[in-house]
């Protein structure tokens, strides 16, 4: 199945999200990582699609997401740059677009290493907060115990 631009334009506007979670992690230097995720999820008789969009994109996992569904998750750093590169080029149509455009900027201070440092977090945070898409509770969470911790 070969697919056009805007064809993947339109179907991620209505399927895919963008999402930012953030984890404890005490080997990272300000003790937490961040982790940023495109899904994009359709039930068991359109898998081929996820497929066709994996090989679009030229990368993710094809993974069960619950009972009847799959999705498609891209993780790797280097493959969402590549997906923000596309969606700069080719916009997304919809309210999407919003959480898109802070996801994009995400990525651009994790690729500037900003993901590194406790303000860095905060700031991450702050923004991953305003999108619609994630755990929101667990990101106030996180940001409560960071700004404990200061100092």
């Amino acid at each position: 199945m070969k697919l056009h631009p805007e064809w993947v334009v339109g179907f991620v506007d209505g399927e895919g999200s963008f999402y930012v979670g953030v984890n404890k992690n005490k080997s990272m230097s300000a003790g937490y990582q961040v982790l940023p995720e495109f899904r994009i999820v359709q039930h068991q008789r359109d898998i081929q699609t996820l497929y066709a969009l994996k090989h679009f994109f030229e990368c993710g996992t094809v993974r069960k997401n619950h009972e009847d569904r799959y999705e498609l998750r891209i993780r790797k750093f280097e493959c969402l740059k590549k997906c923000v590169e596309f969606f700069q080029k080719h916009p997304l149509k919809t309210k999407k677009n919003v959480d898109f455009k802070k996801f994009s900027k995400i990525i651009k201070m994790m690729d500037e290493g900003k993901h590194l440092t406790r303000e860095g977090i905060v700031e991450i945070i702050q923004i991953a907060l305003e999108m619609t898409t994630g755990k929101h509770e667990r990101l106030k969470t996180i940001l409560k115990e960071l700004s404990e911790n200061a100092g």
